[in-house]
């Protein structure tokens, strides 16, 4: 699409529920085995991360955190599962993902599903290198 055909004028932010889309996009576009690994993982999309959230990271600014992962990655489950745990779960924070994609030169959608896939790859305890992996064979 050429930029001149998008009603700039008229255009808003995308909203949570815009960047819950893409995150469904995102996710439903990455390989199969790796989908089916994720099993419950839950994608969440919020404005800014919480106070606690960046307290226990030591961040102090809510623009800091673009994602983050809340639970017990699959490499420090055990093989039972421990009642009344709370289930894991991605969080995306829009405000800071539309700060970061207005600085620099790719897609919201590449930047939503660079930010899953990190997140994810810590539930799962991979490196950085096979996250990249997994990001260039994302559809």
């Amino acid at each position: 699409m050429n930029t001149t055909d998008i009603p700039w004028g008229t255009a808003q932010a995308p909203s949570l529920d815009d960047l819950e889309a893409l995150a469904a996009a995102a996710f439903a576009g990455l390989p199969g085995e790796f989908r089916r690994l994720t099993g419950e993982v839950e994608i969440r999309v919020a404005d800014f991360p919480d106070r606690e959230a960046l307290d226990e990271l030591g961040l102090e600014s809510e623009f800091d955190l673009l994602g983050l992962f809340q639970g017990t990655g699959l490499a420090h489950q055990a093989a039972i599962a421990h009642t009344g745990q709370m289930p894991n779960r991605v969080w995306l924070y829009r405000r800071p993902i539309l700060d970061y994609w207005a600085e620099h030169e790719e897609t919201l959608g590449s930047v939503v599903t660079h930010v899953l896939i990190h997140e994810i790859g810590h539930h799962f305890g991979l490196s950085d290198d096979d996250m990249e992996a997994i990001e260039g064979s994302a559809g």
